[in-house]
């Protein structure tokens, strides 16, 4: 399992990428993306994100 940030909510804040341990969430153009192969499942993007544009996925 990881997370995946919906890209239709997302605002572009970077609150998700500045929180992540591993360093697995990446600005694409003007929104933000996780790396599910990079992901270890933490959460804490999850609950940074202001919007609630993350959740977890079954991958």
């Amino acid at each position: 399992m990881s997370y995946e940030i919906n890209k239709d909510i997302c605002v572009g804040c970077g609150a998700c990428a500045g929180n992540c341990p591993v360093s697995a969430i990446e600005q694409m153009d003007d929104k933000y993306e996780i790396d599910s192969k990079a992901c270890v499942d933490c959460g804490a993007c999850e609950s940074t994100c202001p919007v609630s544009a993350i959740s977890k996925v079954n991958s």
